[in-house]
């Protein structure tokens, strides 16, 4: 089984990344890290990436999903993965793959935003990846409001995938 937890920056991914990999005695990887410097760079100085930055990105996520389901061993991801083709390239027709989008409010995720340190994220991008935003529908993520607790975040997200 691997998870993805997916949303705009400000959402909850890596916080409910790292809950849901705890509660699944599994490892978490968070989407960033897959990213070259030079992505990490343009975002850090507020330049939006295009596709093109993208897809090199979502490959290298995408090889390491395969090489956990080599090893057999659930895994839980952090990926914006906003459009739905990104998510068709990372679940790749797997049905092993799970999303859980954490939706909110523009104006939860600002708030969420600025309070947020040490993040190479440029707050002022907010807008254009709401703008990218391909909601993902029931039939491809399972959907939770981010203006629940995490915990209750994780209980439900627990319980769709036992029913799944």
């Amino acid at each position: 089984m691997i998870l993805i937890a997916m949303g705009v920056s400000g959402c909850g991914k890596t916080t409910i990344g790292e809950m849901l990999a705890k509660q699944l005695n599994c490892d978490f990887a968070d989407a960033d890290s897959f990213h070259s410097q030079a992505n990490k760079d343009k975002m850090h100085k507020g330049i939006p990436l295009d596709d093109e930055d993208r897809w090199p990105w979502l490959k290298a996520i995408r090889a390491s999903i395969e090489e956990k389901r080599a090893d057999g061993k659930p895994h839980v991801y952090a990926c914006s993965a906003l459009k739905r083709v990104y998510r068709d390239i990372l679940r790749d027709g797997d049905r092993d793959v799970t999303f859980v989008y954490l939706k909110g409010t523009p104006e939860l995720l600002r708030e969420r935003i600025k309070t947020r340190t040490g993040h190479f994220f440029d707050p002022a991008l907010l807008q254009s990846q709401l703008d990218t935003l391909e909601p993902p529908g029931p039939d491809e993520a399972i959907e939770a409001d981010i203006a629940l607790s995490p915990e209750a975040i994780v209980d439900k997200v627990l319980k769709e995938v036992e029913t799944r």
